[in-house]
């Protein structure tokens, strides 16, 4: 059954599937991407990337370049504007990668050197491809693995507490009658967002214009103003349409050479990242390696559960991959401990990718958990009821909505999973062996502070200006159906403004907080002109406008575990004589709250089932170890899943009210690839009998796993 809880009333809006409001502009390419918008006299920039791992720059020949046709500048270390990158931002210090051409050192390979600007991109790119740049190579380190011992604990952070923990773990695990002790490894893997990064910088009348594709033009704009130290109101950044983010478009290298070069030549200028140099500069996930030790009772209850994840980062700034932080929401135990350790190697740093941490943290705690069910004879489900939480396992606290059993009762009923034989190897489709598994899915629900303002016009219609990024997700469709019900009028009489630093503070899109923080802002601010209208007298020229700030809202929210939940189902198909498996089936259930526009969250929740199964059978980057780069930077060697690779994919929900909550949104935008990956390779195991605690899982991994098991 589909549901959408919240509130509805006769305008039909929130809670209503609805098509993009610039559904029509899309499709009809109307709608400008920040690498197509025009300007007169543009130039643009090509980065130049190290070849080296690890070193310093000893000479940029920039003449013979700057004698090509068209060429403007050439920019380095030696020439090139003065930045502060020592300054906390929104999200703590930035990457250093962002402190461009300030020095000589190379901390990996594909850190900026140059930039090269040109009437024409054709010309900044054969320019580029032509500077000779001069380095002193030194030995460097890109080798990831379980076991190194310079592998170190994070400092605690508003971002990551690295440590969590109960009880004593070794003595649990002595007493427990069946134990489960195995390590995962997740590859590194990217974002590969369709629209590439792109930036246009210029300065109008004094002020510094910045059109760009980020998550947050407000937190970009603020981000360049500290970094070449602007006053605030002097930056302005428009991002009105993106084409996919997910975690990887916030300040970058692209930006700060766009600004650098405007401010060098006094003209637009506009600086595109190629594919192969996003491999390099806007972060990715950074692999893991995963130890998850899980004791339980002889009736299935767990005594002891021990987590920790490594994950690598560049020697230059640190990022915490936050595998662990899962089991201290999904599962409780007598001893429970969850603990991050961090190893600094010559590679670019990673960052958000969607589902930080719980995506593949998701993979060996939701595999782990399979293997238990096995020893105790459970069935997975019943496993996991049998270990449902009453508060936070960790924390303590009280959970606002927690109803992940409700999805598993829903999804098992959908799936047919009662008439499943726990057995594996058993079932056959011709050469295919068949197999079907289960993992839970959860991802925070978090909030920030965001400002909005609402204008009644004099002709009818209503105004709504707020700092949202509609990164693909259809929000600024969620917020004009929030408004349409916050002023109980029709969506047709609401123009939506978006993605403009000028409109105020607002959160980021990220985090799967943007629809909950967004609309709770554009609700408050239609409540007071729906209250205003209602005492009559008419409207003005000018309109009746209203300003929200949630500030003191978010601040009055009692201490809860906020979550959304889920439980993911999937049907594979493997070929033992070739090693190839075929996911048949993918069904995700989830609790999400209020669901704003189903059409747009089933297609969010979709996306992100489809790169879970991606993660699970594609996804892999190669680092050369001799060159400290990769090896199949692009979309022909990093693989994702394609059309032919995607079976029927199913989402929806269950009824989620959240009491209490003023807005009873949760967020869609990450829990749908939380699971995926574990759900698919328990199937495998289902079907061939044999474990597989690595991703991808290639089809050599299938035939060399085969050929280890006693029997194939």
């Amino acid at each position: 059954m589909t549901t959408t809880t919240g509130t509805s009333s006769a305008t039909g809006a929130a809670g209503a599937g609805r098509a993009r409001v610039e559904g029509r502009d899309k499709v009809t390419g109307a709608a400008r991407y920040a690498g197509e918008i025009p300007f007169a006299r543009l130039a643009h920039g090509w980065l130049v990337l190290s070849t080296i791992a690890r070193g310093r720059v000893t000479a940029v020949a920039d003449e013979p370049v700057l004698a090509m046709p068209g060429v403007l500048a050439v920019l380095h270390h030696g020439n090139a504007p003065r930045v502060d990158a020592d300054y906390v931002g929104m999200l703590g210090r930035p990457n250093p990668v962002v402190g461009l051409f300030q020095h000589d050192r190379v901390p990996f390979s594909g850190w900026p050197v140059a930039l090269v600007v040109a009437e024409t991109s054709e010309q900044a790119r054969e320019a580029a491809e032509a500077l000779v740049v001069g380095y002193e190579e030194e030995p460097h380190d890109v080798a990831f693995r379980a076991g190194r011992d310079d592998a170190y604990r994070p400092e605690d952070s508003p971002m990551v507490q690295a440590d969590a923990g109960k009880g004593d773990v070794g003595a649990q695990l002595d007493k427990a009658a069946f134990v489960v002790d195995a390590r995962y490894t997740t590859p590194e893997e990217h974002h590969c967002t369709m629209e590439p990064h792109a930036a246009t910088a210029r300065w109008d009348d004094g002020r510094l214009d910045v059109v760009d594709s980020n998550q947050g033009s407000g937190w970009v704009a603020g981000e360049i103003a500290q970094l070449f130290s602007l006053d605030r109101d002097s930056v302005r950044v428009r991002s009105e349409h993106i084409g996919g983010a997910f975690g990887s478009k916030g300040l970058s290298a692209h930006q700060v050479a766009a600004v650098m070069a405007t401010t060098v030549l006094d003209r637009p200028v506009r600086v595109v990242m190629t594919r192969r140099q996003m491999f390099s500069l806007v972060g990715y996930r950074s692999p893991t390696a995963q130890r998850v030790r899980i004791a339980a009772d002889a009736d299935g209850r767990l005594r002891a559960f021990d987590h920790e994840a490594l994950n690598l980062t560049s020697t230059v700034h640190e990022f915490v991959e936050t595998s662990a932080v899962l089991g201290r929401v999904l599962y409780d135990a007598e001893a429970h401990r969850t603990r991050h350790r961090v190893v600094r190697l010559d590679v670019p740093t990673p960052t958000w990718m969607r589902a930080p941490g719980e995506a593949p943290g998701s993979f060996a705690i939701e595999s782990a958990l399979d293997e238990l069910a096995e020893k105790c004879g459970l069935d997975p489900i019943a496993l996991r009821a049998r270990n449902e939480p009453a508060a936070g396992p960790v924390s303590g606290l009280p959970f606002s909505s927690r109803n992940v059993l409700a999805c598993f009762e829903e999804g098992a009923r959908r799936f047919g999973w009662a008439d499943r034989d726990p057995r594996p190897g058993l079932r056959r489709d011709g050469r295919w062996l068949l197999g079907t598994g289960t993992a839970a899915a959860s991802y925070p629900s978090g909030v920030g502070r965001s400002t909005a303002a609402v204008t009644a016009e004099a002709d009818g219609t209503f105004t709504v200006r707020i700092n949202a990024s509609d990164i693909g997700t259809g929000a600024r469709t969620a917020m004009t159906l929030v408004a349409a019900e916050a002023l109980r009028v029709n969506p047709e009489l609401i123009r939506m403004r978006i993605g403009d630093s000028d409109l105020g503070h607002a959160m980021i899109a990220g985090g799967s907080t943007g629809t909950r923080s967004w609309g709770w802002a554009v609700r408050l601010a239609a409540a007071d002109v729906r209250e205003r209208l209602a005492l009559g007298g008419g409207i003005p020229p000018e309109g009746i406008t209203a300003r929200s700030d949630t500030a003191d809202a978010i601040d009055a929210l009692p201490q809860q575990e906020r979550h959304s939940f889920g439980a993911q189902f999937a049907e594979v198909a493997v070929d033992v004589t070739t090693g190839e498996v075929r996911v048949r089936r993918l069904l995700g259930i989830f609790a999400a709250g209020a669901i704003v526009n189903p059409l747009t969250a089933r297609s969010q929740l979709t996306g992100g089932m489809t790169w879970g199964l991606s993660m699970a059978l594609h996804e892999e980057a190669v680092r050369d170890a001799a060159t400290g780069g990769h090896v199949n930077a692009d979309l022909a060697g990093y693989h994702v899943a394609s059309h032919a690779d995607v079976p029927l994919v199913e989402a929806d929900w269950v009824d989620d009210p959240v009491p209490g909550d003023p807005v009873g949104i949760k967020g869609v935008g990450e829990i749908g690839i939380v699971g995926v990956a574990a759900a698919i390779a328990n199937a495998v195991w289902h079907a061939t009998g044999v474990r597989h605690r690595e991703l991808p899982i290639r089809p050599d991994r299938v035939l060399r796993a085969a050929g280890d098991t006693p029997g194939a």
